[in-house]
C-alpha cells in the first residue's frame, strides 16, 4: 500500500467512497442526511483537489486503485486576544472502503495526515464524529485522539 495525493483519475472511486460515507451518515442521521446523494459533485471535488489548504490524500494499493482517502483543510483560528494563534489540520473525512477495513488502511491514512500536519507547523490534527458513529469513534480513540470541545444540539421541530 502507498499514500500519495489524489488525482483528477482518482475522482471516481473517491466518490464511491464518499457513497459509503454518506450511507452511514444517512442512517444515523436521517434528519440531516440525504440517501443517495454525496458530500462533492465531481467539479467540486476537482476544484478541492487543486486546493494547497484542501489537501486529499488517497491510499492506493499495488494497481494504484484507491482503498481509502483522507479529506483534510488547514485552518487558523480567528484571531481572539484571549487565545494563542496556531494552525490545526482539520480532517473533513475519512474513508476506508468496506471491502478492506482491517487492513490498518484507516491507520495509516491517519499517520500519514499527522505527518504531513507536522510538516505544515500544525499544532494539532482535529476532526468531528458524529454521535453514534461508534466504530468510527473507537478507532479516532485508538489513534490517540480525545475529546477537544463537545457540540451539542436542541432540534428545534
Amino acid at each position: 500500500m502507498k499514500i500519495r495525493h489524489a488525482a483528477d483519475k482518482d475522482i471516481p472511486r473517491i466518490m464511491e467512497l464518499l457513497s459509503q460515507v454518506l450511507e452511514v451518515h444517512a442512517k444515523l442521521r436521517p434528519d440531516i442526511f440525504i440517501s443517495g446523494r454525496t458530500k462533492y459533485t465531481d467539479e467540486e471535488l476537482k476544484e478541492i483537489l487543486r486546493d494547497p489548504a484542501r489537501p486529499v490524500y488517497t491510499a492506493v494499493d499495488e494497481d494504484d486503485s484507491v482503498l481509502g482517502y483522507v479529506f483534510c483543510v488547514v485552518k487558523e483560528p480567528p484571531f481572539s486576544t484571549n487565545m494563542i494563534q496556531f494552525k490545526t489540520l482539520y480532517i473533513d473525512d475519512l474513508c476506508v472502503d468496506e471491502k478492506c477495513r482491517g487492513r490498518h488502511v484507516g491507520q495509516e491514512l491517519f499517520e500519514y495526515a499527522k505527518e504531513r500536519a507536522k510538516e505544515m507547523g500544525c499544532y494539532d490534527v482535529t476532526l468531528n464524529v458524529w454521535e453514534g458513529n461508534d466504530s468510527a469513534a473507537a478507532f479516532y480513540r485508538k489513534m490517540g485522539l480525545f475529546p477537544k470541545e463537545t457540540q451539542l444540539e436542541y432540534i428545534l421541530k
